[in-house]
């Protein structure tokens, strides 16, 4: 396949931490791009053409795939909302079938909003989430994904024993071992769900199998201040380092209320904050102090937490993090930090050294898109195409070298 435009690149010149424009095409073969040609193309694209504008799909580092029918549930703080709405929504994926039926709708609208790679929660149902793993699977996003582990403060339909959710977290771990584009975490709640026994096993499980982590971090006043009545004043941060859950593989939702100690504690394990700004704000949680945490040395990657964050286009929550940093008084990030963040950036924070960029060999996850705004010569072309954004400029969205969307 041969797709042409321009593309958005790694900016080599500033040690790839930052993209670049540029006219070229795409060879793409069995999967990956095969060639990248810089310049005027020759040749008749299969996609693409002269006013297309080629991107690397887009990474969403925190999304809760049984939660894209409950976009919308306003006016509850966090707890409240898990207990109305979350909750029962992530009762019904008890049905394998529905489980892997969502999912796969799941997928549908995340390529359509040019989403080709995700951290995704699933839900304490082990068959379930194998087989919305499956769906993903068979789907073609790249994947990390866990089934969710809670023993306490749910629902009794949504809590298991420890030692069995640990039994079958082990056992989801090996079902999805040695896939090339899905792997498994190791995937607590949050504290407030998990015993620290459960906490402490799930730790030894990752330590073990080098899994990735996932789990939630300080997003609200009262969530804070159940974890420190259950784990006797334990700082937040400290209750996983302690279950040995902290590290350079883990991805911790939110991070809004940190203090100095936490802080620390995240920067010397290497572990990584997903900043959810669209879920901050629509939860009214607060907003997460990303200068803060840069400066104090924190690896920050960027989701959507659909569905406490209302947005699945990661291009929207981009911009959000923007305005949050403008609103908080900060720096904000450039309009090119916020288009690598949901590429490379994100890829990076999950360990994906060949996805989210597009260069030779790595995997033709790709959205090409067609704006109708004139942005070449703007004088921040990214800036232009970040605030004018339409998702439905994208025609189509590749995964792994396959359509997975075209516009009709």
């Amino acid at each position: 396949m041969l797709i042409t435009g321009t593309l958005l690149l790694p900016d080599e010149r500033k040690g790839g931490h930052a993209v670049r424009l540029s006219t070229g095409s795409l060879l793409v073969r069995d999967g990956r791009i095969a060639e990248l040609r810089e310049g005027e193309p020759a040749g008749t694209p299969d996609l693409g053409g002269d006013d297309a504008l080629i991107l690397p799909g887009f990474i969403d580092a925190h999304v809760h795939l049984p939660q894209f029918d409950s976009i919308g549930a306003d006016g509850m703080e966090l707890l409240e909302w898990l207990e109305r709405v979350v909750y029962p929504a992530e009762a019904r994926w008890a049905d394998p079938d529905f489980a892997g039926a969502m999912a796969l709708r799941a997928c549908r609208q995340l390529a359509s909003f040019g989403t080709t790679g995700i951290a995704a929660y699933l839900t304490v149902h082990h068959e379930s989430s194998l087989a919305a793993a499956r769906a993903v699977e068979a789907f073609g996003l790249r994947a990390v994904v866990g089934q969710t582990l809670m023993d306490r403060e749910a629902p009794a339909e949504l809590t298991r024993p420890a030692m069995q959710l640990l039994a079958e977290a082990d056992a989801f771990v090996e079902s999805l071992a040695g896939r090339p584009r899905i792997r498994a975490a190791v995937t607590p709640r949050f504290a407030v769900a998990c015993t620290p026994e459960l906490l402490a096993g799930a730790g030894a499980i990752a330590k073990r199998t080098g899994s990735p982590v996932q789990t939630h971090l300080a997003e609200t006043e009262a969530e804070c201040r159940r974890v420190a009545e259950l784990f006797g004043g334990t700082p937040y941060a400290e209750v996983y380092d302690r279950a040995g859950l902290l590290g350079d593989r883990t991805i911790l939702g939110h991070g809004i209320r940190l203090d100095e100690a936490d802080r620390a504690t995240l920067a010397r394990t290497r572990s990584v904050v997903a900043h959810c700004p669209t879920a901050n704000t629509f939860l009214r949680a607060g907003s997460m102090d990303r200068a803060g945490l840069r400066r104090a040395g924190v690896r920050l990657a960027l989701g959507s937490d659909v569905a406490g964050g209302p947005d699945r286009s990661m291009v929207r929550v981009a911009r959000a993090m923007l305005e949050t940093a403008k609103a908080r008084g900060d720096t904000p990030p450039a309009a090119a930090d916020c288009w690598r963040q949901i590429t490379a950036g994100n890829a990076d924070a999950l360990g994906w050294t060949d996805s989210g960029r597009i260069t030779p060999t790595a995997w033709a996850d790709l959205v090409v898109v067609a704006p109708d705004v004139p942005w070449r010569d703007a004088p921040d072309p990214p800036a232009r195409l970040l605030y004018a954004w339409d998702d439905r400029w994208i025609t189509a969205t590749l995964a792994a070298g396959r359509l997975v969307y075209t516009r009709a």
